[in-house]
């Protein structure tokens, strides 16, 4: 170990959040995932030696985890030393400018490492013993994000002075997000994307992400998302009241797991003592759920997505999960001497 990285473990200290996660995290396992990225590169000869993918890849999390442009992450990358210890990225090394940052987060979702990324991840906090794919029962819930781009059509109008007559061209202008939508929420109107979460029963870890437009239905999507999942059998899977209908319902229980979904009252017609009561008891499950995008809106500052077109919100709604859990698991750390972080996890039963 150099002065200059002795110095600044020695700033940092043992309970910086970054510090706990270098040693939380096997990165090794991580950067096998991204060797996909530069398979091609490997057969070429000479050229510009790309930069390291997992720093690279540690710098996107920092950028998702803090809500920074990417000028403002090259410069964090440059200045702070804590992101300088966590990406590899010291004084001596080169560090990457905001376009190839943008690049490579690009490439990430051209791939589609992002959610495969995040499966990773969740299994080794898994095996850590924080029972994220393990759980007994799940929680499915959505939040709309807006879009990053401006939702009013631009009407253009042009003059044809060519002609004898004048005329007039209208052109209409779209959103430059195209896979934007509207929805109408109570009063309020929105453009944008719902984003869907599933999360682990017991502890708010999330486990899948989706993306639609925001005016996809609740209710028709249910299945969709269940049957990208691996449950284990007779696993519960809870839902509020959007997702509440005979299809859902039967969906569950040919696919065997438990029926979590809350009761919806029909028209002219008051739910019963007992559905009232169930509710109540599913409400004291779902709100950890809620809980999760409240961290992801207020901490991560996902309410509003910071790209265009669904593939891109969807990386960038996957990456805000990772944080999530990251950030959940780091917080269940205390340091102990001369102990690592798995031993301290595995002793705590997880949490």
């Amino acid at each position: 170990m150099s002065f200059f990285s002795h110095t600044i473990s020695t700033r940092i200290g043992q309970n910086n959040r970054l510090v706990k996660l270098e040693k939380l995290i096997d990165w090794s396992k991580i950067k096998k995932q991204l060797e996909i990225l530069y398979e091609g590169k490997k057969r070429e000869v000479g050229g510009v030696k790309p930069y390291n993918s997992l720093g690279m890849y540690k710098a996107i999390l920092l950028q998702s985890w803090y809500s920074l442009s990417d000028p403002e992450l090259e410069e964090a990358v440059k200045l702070r030393i804590d992101f300088m210890t966590f990406t590899g990225f010291s004084l001596d090394s080169f560090v990457p400018d905001e376009t190839t940052f943008c690049r490579f987060r690009n490439k990430l979702v051209d791939h589609g490492l992002d959610l495969i990324l995040m499966k990773e991840i969740n299994n080794q906090l898994t095996n850590l013993g924080l029972t994220i794919s393990k759980s007994n029962g799940a929680i499915l819930d959505a939040t709309i994000v807006e879009s990053a781009a401006r939702p009013k059509k631009q009407i253009e109008i042009e003059e044809d002075r060519n002609e004898k007559e004048e005329k007039q061209k209208i052109k209409i202008q779209e959103s430059c997000d195209p896979d934007a939508k509207w929805l109408k929420k109570g009063k309020r109107c929105f453009f944008g994307y719902k984003v869907f979460a599933v999360a682990q029963e017991k502890y708010g870890f999330i486990e899948h992400i989706e993306v639609t437009p925001a005016n996809q239905s609740e209710m028709t999507y249910f299945p969709k998302v269940i049957e990208k999942l691996k449950f284990i059998k007779k696993r519960r899977i809870y839902g509020d009241k959007g997702f509440s209908s005979k299809n859902n319902r039967m969906f569950l229980k040919e696919k065997k797991y438990k029926d979590g979904i809350m009761e919806k009252r029909q028209k002219n017609k008051e739910l019963s003592k007992f559905q009232k009561i169930k509710n109540k008891l599913i409400s004291k499950k779902r709100f950890i759920v809620e809980q999760g995008f409240g961290t992801m809106k207020r901490i991560l500052e996902f309410t509003r997505a910071k790209y265009m077109t669904k593939r891109k919100v969807e990386g960038e709604a996957i990456r805000k999960a990772i944080c999530h859990n990251l950030i959940k698991a780091t917080n269940k750390i205390k340091i102990i001497p001369k102990r690592n972080y798995q031993e301290q996890i595995l002793e705590f039963g997880g949490i």
